[in-house]
């Protein structure tokens, strides 16, 4: 494959800004500056742009820490988007967030460009699970968390399948909650079915990864492929998120 196509589709140049990082003498390819934009390499050569080495895969996915206040789209005329949020290196890679997390929503949200990996994860039939903390107005009750499990039907009829959901904290106003599916503000919609009010709501987890506490809120990291095995096991994780959030609040 030519130099530039590859560096077109695993870094944040394109291949004019690519030429003149050529020309410049800032690209090499197994230690060698390259003089040529149309060198042939493939995955074996290790190319770096800068002194930095270039990834080989062409697909990539960034978990990342989201704060509230910015939205989970590629561009919005008016509000500040996940995308804008990524390091330079990573703008340009034709990453898309992993469905939504409402603007006030904190926590866990995956960007990527591989497309299989985006349906796996975004498709209704996968049914991959997702593990969110809720702070809410009113204790959990035995009832709400029975109701929840039944699953609910929402004010405007959409149907809700059950969830798993367990307080955690002695006052009653922290849960964990599960839910499979990623229907409009659905946590906060269904919490309100049974009488209560999220105020606030943060992802901790999904299918088997977790939102490491290391991670600052806006950051972002590379998922590894341990890490993409992690969250497509779609094992039940609830008791292993409950028993690490009740050690943290005693």
């Amino acid at each position: 494959m030519r130099l530039d196509k590859y560096l077109s589709e695993r870094t944040q140049y394109s291949r004019s800004q690519i030429k003149r990082l050529v020309f410049s003498g800032k690209i090499t390819v197994n230690g060698n500056v390259v003089k040529k934009a149309d060198t042939s390499v493939d995955d074996a050569d290790e190319i770096k742009v800068s002194g930095k080495s270039v990834r080989t895969s062409r697909t990539l996915t960034l978990i990342m820490n989201k704060p509230a206040g910015v939205v989970s789209a590629t561009e919005d005329k008016v509000e500040k988007t996940v995308i804008d949020l990524l390091p330079e290196e990573y703008k340009g890679q034709n990453l898309s967030p992993v469905g939504r997390l409402d603007k006030d929503t904190t926590g866990l949200l995956l960007l990527t460009n591989d497309g299989d990996l985006l349906h796996r994860l975004t498709s209704p039939r996968k049914h991959v699970p997702k593990y969110y903390v809720a702070s809410l107005a009113r204790p959990f009750t035995a009832e709400m968390k029975a109701k929840l499990a039944e699953g609910v039907v929402l004010k405007d009829g959409t149907v809700c399948q059950g969830a798993q959901a367990e307080a955690f904290d002695r006052s009653r106003l922290s849960i964990l909650i599960c839910i499979h599916e990623g229907k409009y503000h659905q946590v906060k919609r269904m919490l309100a079915a049974v009488g209560n009010h999220v105020e606030k709501l943060r992802r901790v987890g999904m299918g088997g990864l977790y939102l490491s506490q290391d991670l600052p809120e806006g950051e972002t990291a590379v998922l590894l492929d341990k890490d993409l095995l992690k969250l497509l096991n779609s094992e039940d994780k609830f008791s292993s998120h409950l028993q690490r959030l009740m050690k943290c609040s005693s």
